[in-house]
């Protein structure tokens, strides 16, 4: 029963390898995404300290504001 599952009547070798590679893809996807995304949220913290008090408060009440930074430190100041 195991055997047929994976040797799939000669087509395991391709079926499997062909699934490991579509998941490792995706996870490789997964890690650059995540860095680009902690690269440019810290990108963004640089330039948001930089920013006069008034335009603070005025970045602040953007919708944009509220949704990018929601969860990260930066939200904090």
């Amino acid at each position: 029963m195991i055997n047929e599952i994976i040797f799939m009547n000669g087509y395991g070798l391709y079926v499997w390898s062909s699934f490991i590679f579509t998941l490792s893809s995706f996870f490789f996807l997964y890690f650059i995404i995540k860095f680009q995304l902690t690269k440019e949220q810290k990108k963004f913290g640089k330039k948001f300290r930089n920013l006069s008090s008034e335009k603070v408060e005025l970045a602040k009440k953007q919708k944009t504001y509220r949704e990018l930074l929601a969860n990260t430190s930066v939200y904090k100041i």
